[in-house]
């Protein structure tokens, strides 16, 4: 069903798209195949970028995300396996992930550290060594 952006409450968007993702647990050989249905609203008109433009775009997005940082962040720091009740407290603990992941990628960048993975650059910080860091 088609629908303009006004009719949803989203003035300003151009284009709301819908798009159907299937899922396989690789880890599970009797595993079946989930569907989700992502909806995405964009600014972007069907004139500047046509279905196949802004399916590129999607991917690109999600691979850029899934890839980076939200594999370090939920792999390499275990965000996802962190049960932390408290809003603000699970705020905080996001923060200071996102802030160890932003002084390792400066770190790389500058080529200050040869350590080649988040984990190990993690474990061999203390506070001694990560103030200066911050003070740069």
């Amino acid at each position: 069903m088609a629908v303009s952006p006004e009719e949803i409450g989203l003035c300003g968007c151009w284009q709301v798209v819908a798009v159907q993702r299937e899922s396989l647990d690789m880890g599970d050989p009797e595993a079946k195949p989930t569907v989700e249905v992502g909806y995405y609203a964009s600014s972007v008109s069907r004139e500047e970028r046509d279905d196949a433009a802004m399916l590129a775009a999607i991917r690109g997005h999600w691979s850029a995300i899934e890839n980076g940082t939200h594999y370090r962040r939920d792999v390499t720091l275990g965000e996802d396996a962190n049960r932390t009740a408290d809003r603000k407290g699970a705020a905080v603990l996001a923060s200071l992930r996102n802030l160890a992941n932003g002084l390792y990628e400066l770190e790389r960048e500058r080529k200050r550290t040869k350590v080649d993975t988040l984990r190990s650059w993690c474990q061999q910080q203390t506070f001694s060594s990560a103030w200066p860091l911050l003070c740069r």
